[in-house]
Parts: structure tokens; sequence; C-alpha cells
């Protein structure tokens, strides 16, 4: 962990590892397979300890993060309000995983600003806000997951760790990696490594988050393939657009999009793909990237977003017609950096 000072490693172990205290750990809202796995896999090696812990994401996660087999107990605020905010104060430390500002927690956001006590951060996305009383960042991580376990070991609850936290972490770092094709470094093969030695299944767990999906979803993605997708082979760029009414037709459920904005970096050639789905008052953005195209930047200058060289998100006030159309007339801008990106 280059980039966190050693004052600060030191102040995290002695509020997470000197003594037994009430932890909250909150994930970014709309939490995907990092932010479900690392505030499991951490909770579960706090609770290990001693620590009385629980998670409390904004709003549900997707069906195919639910067979985790941690028993570290997750109340959805979004379902029950009233207890969430009652453990939450009542907590000593509260840490949020996986976000870089307040306001990735959505509802949650001013609760988070009016918690009082040990606040933490724990999180890989760039430029983080300083809404923390310890800030853990580091960006050239694949995942949070992957940070949490380095982060267990610097201060000292490695041998807290076994299979239900490993299983928690090993799919975090596999979902944020897209099946360890992104993202991935010489430190996240030996985090998997010393993951797999806690006698968990790999394959069960790719089975569990690749394989079990519903017959909508697959139709849902039949459909995007087929109708929705468009390629600018002349850009080396493709973009899938989704309304409310298609999402509503093949019965939509929390997380049935996910990964689809990669399937057009499989088609040869194409380093850059875009995923724009209507939401009720703006247009949700994703963006994926091969090489060394900036998909972040891109994301930040015009779409008020951010995140990683190769995976970013934002989103746009115009509706989703005139959002298809912006990002269309911004390809030629970037036509000489796209046609030059090495893969």
């Amino acid at each position: 962990m280059k980039n966190t000072e050693i004052e600060i490693i030191t102040s995290v172990k002695q509020a997470l590892a000197e003594s037994k205290k009430k932890i909250t750990i909150v994930p970014h809202e709309n939490p995907d397979g990092d932010a479900i796995g690392s505030a499991l896999g951490l909770g579960q090696v706090l609770q290990n300890f001693g620590h009385q812990v629980q998670i409390i994401p904004v709003n549900d996660y997707p069906d195919f993060l639910k067979w985790f087999s941690s028993d570290v107990p997750v109340i959805i605020f979004e379902k029950q309000r009233k207890l969430a905010k009652k453990l939450l104060f009542e907590s000593d430390v509260l840490i949020c995983v996986d976000f870089n500002t307040e306001k990735r927690a959505g509802h949650l956001e001013k609760v988070i600003k009016r918690f009082d006590r040990t606040k933490i951060l724990i999180d890989h996305h760039p430029f983080p806000t300083d809404f923390c009383d310890f800030t853990v960042s580091e960006t050239t991580y694949s995942s949070t997951a992957e940070l949490v376990f380095d982060l267990v070991n610097s201060i000292g609850l490695s041998d807290r760790i076994e299979s239900k936290s490993a299983e928690a972490l090993f799919t975090g770092i596999l979902t944020d990696t897209g099946g360890f094709n992104h993202n991935t470094s010489n430190n996240t093969f030996r985090v998997i490594s010393n993951l797999m030695e806690f006698d968990i299944n790999p394959d069960k767990i790719r089975s569990e988050v690749f394989h079990n999906f519903s017959a909508d979803r697959m139709k849902l993605l039949g459909f995007c393939l087929n109708e929705k997708m468009k390629v600018f082979p002349e850009f080396r760029a493709a973009v899938i657009s989704l309304t409310i009414e298609e999402l509503e037709r093949f019965k939509f459920k929390p997380g049935d999009t996910e990964g689809f904005v990669n399937y057009p970096l499989s088609i040869n050639n194409i380093v850059f793909s875009a995923l724009f789905i209507e939401k009720e008052g703006f247009v949700k953005a994703s963006f994926r990237s091969k090489g060394n195209f900036p998909a972040n930047e891109f994301s930040s200058k015009y779409f008020s977003g951010g995140g990683h060289l190769n995976a970013a998100g934002g989103e746009s006030e115009l509706d989703l017609e005139k959002t298809i159309l912006k990002f269309t007339q911004l390809l030629p801008e970037f036509k000489h950096q796209l046609l030059e990106t090495t893969i």
C-alpha cells in the first residue's frame, strides 16, 4: 500500500484490531460484486476477531451475489430504515468501502455526514474526497477486495481470515476485474493465490457469479446485442442503450445488465464500449476500454463521472436519444487516440 501513510495504518489498527467494538460497514449505492465482496470479507474478518459487525447497503443487491456463506448480518437501508439508522448511530466505527465520495452512498449520504465517531474509508477509486477520519485509498489495486486483504494483513488480523471471508474477497476481485480480464497486476494474483489457500472453491464461485442468471436476463442480453448495439469500426468503438420500457419488457431486476458493457469489446478491433441505461430523470452511463484508452478521463470530462483507466461510470442529464448522439459526436474528437490504442 504505497499511497497510505504508516500513521494511517497505525490509526486503523488501533480502531479495528486492539479492542472489541460495534462496527458498521457501508458499501456504495447499487452495490456490485466488489462492494458486497469487500464488505462481507472485511466484516467476516472483524466478526471473527470479536467485533459486533453489521453491513448496511443503501439498497438491495443482485440475486447472483446472495449465495455467500458469510454469517455477518446485512440490513438493507431502504427496507429497514429505522433499524439501520439505529444500528449505525450506535456504532463505534463506520467503515465505507468501495466508494470515494459521500454522494456514492445515495440515501445514506446525510447519515454518513452526521456520524460523529470514527470513520474509515477503504477504496481503490481515484480522487477520494475528505469525508472520513482515516482514508486508505490505493488506486493501483484492481479492486477494493484486493486492498482489504492487504490492509487486514497490515493491521495484524491475517489470522482471522478463513473460508467465508476469503470467498467474499475472491468474489470481489473476480467481478471487478471482469474475470481477471482487466486492471490486474502481479499483486492481484498474489492475493488470489493466498485466498485460495483458505479452502475456497473458485469453480463454484465463478459458476455462482457468471452462470446464475434468469432466462429473462439472457433474453435481454440477446436483445441488446441483436437490436441495441451500434458499432463504429472507424472509431474502434461501440455503444449499447436501453430504455425504461425495454427493461420492463424483459422483467429487469437489479444486476441484470451487469457486464453488458463488456460484450462489444469482444468484437475484433473494438477498444472502447459504452452502455447507456435510461433512468427516471437521467441516463446512467458505463464505459469500458482496452489498452491505454482512458475511459475514466472520457467519463469525467463529458459524463460527470470517473473511475479507472479501463472501467468508468457516469451519468447524463440529457434524454437517452440525445445522450447517444452526444457520445457519437464525441468519437471523432478521440479518433486518433482510439486508432493508436494498443492492446
